[in-house]
């Protein structure tokens, strides 16, 4: 897949005249918050208004988020018929999502199903993964194997089922196996960048208005263990 880079320090990996498709980095917020930060929907919009010319202000609509921490795959809509479309996709689980992950600890089968349920804490902003129901949780599921072992750290490539708040985190925290760099989650230590090895790799989706089979791969950061995995 080419990847285009510019001015904006955008990596986009799929641009057509409905969706633009973005490797997120470290560190980029998907949509304000109340930090104040510079939102990529904000550099996505400045973008297609550089490339373009578009005079007036350009529509963006935000499909689905990826953690601050996190990195990979953000898809925009840039109309509104490809942003409802999309919206449905991602809701009715219509889209493919695998992740990359690196963790410390090896779980303990190479692969394996797992199904929690999630309850957010909204005053920290985590969740907690619960083996059985409790109030207010949300069932969810995920399926992960072990693509790749370290010497120290082991590379999980995982399937998600559910798109339940910060769940690859606290699914993985809660066998054991916390993600590399998230002390939210039980790691021991913080990354440099201020990052987790949490990466959104690949999305397989119908596309909305061609309706053609997308297949979107986005390239790891460029970091030792990640070139290793």
């Amino acid at each position: 897949m080419k990847v285009i880079s510019n001015k904006n320090n955008l990596q986009i990996l799929h641009e057509d005249n409905h969706l633009i498709v973005v490797n997120k980095r470290v560190g980029d917020i998907v949509q304000g918050d109340k930090t104040g930060d510079k939102p990529l929907s904000d550099v996505v919009k400045e973008y297609i208004k550089d490339k373009y010319n578009k005079p007036g202000e350009v529509f963006l609509g935000v499909v689905h988020r990826l953690d601050r921490p996190t990195t990979g795959i953000v898809v925009f809509a840039r109309t509104s018929k490809a942003l409802t479309r999309m919206n449905e996709l991602f809701s009715n689980r219509e889209t493919q999502k695998t992740y990359w992950a690196v963790v410390k600890n090896k779980p303990s089968k190479n692969e394996d199903t797992l199904v929690h349920y999630i309850k957010r804490n909204e005053k920290n902003n985590t969740s907690k993964a619960h083996l059985k129901e409790v109030p207010d949780s949300k069932m969810a599921s995920l399926e992960y194997k072990i693509i790749k072992e370290l010497d120290n750290y082991f590379g999980l490539e995982i399937q998600l089922h559910t798109g339940r708040h910060h769940q690859i985190r606290a699914q993985l925290a809660a066998i054991g196996s916390p993600i590399k760099g998230d002390l939210k989650y039980g790691f021991d230590r913080s990354n440099p960048d201020g990052g987790i090895h949490l990466h959104a790799r690949k999305l397989v989706f119908i596309h909305p208005v061609s309706k053609e089979n997308i297949t979107i791969i986005a390239p790891t950061p460029e970091e030792v263990i990640w070139k290793a995995i």
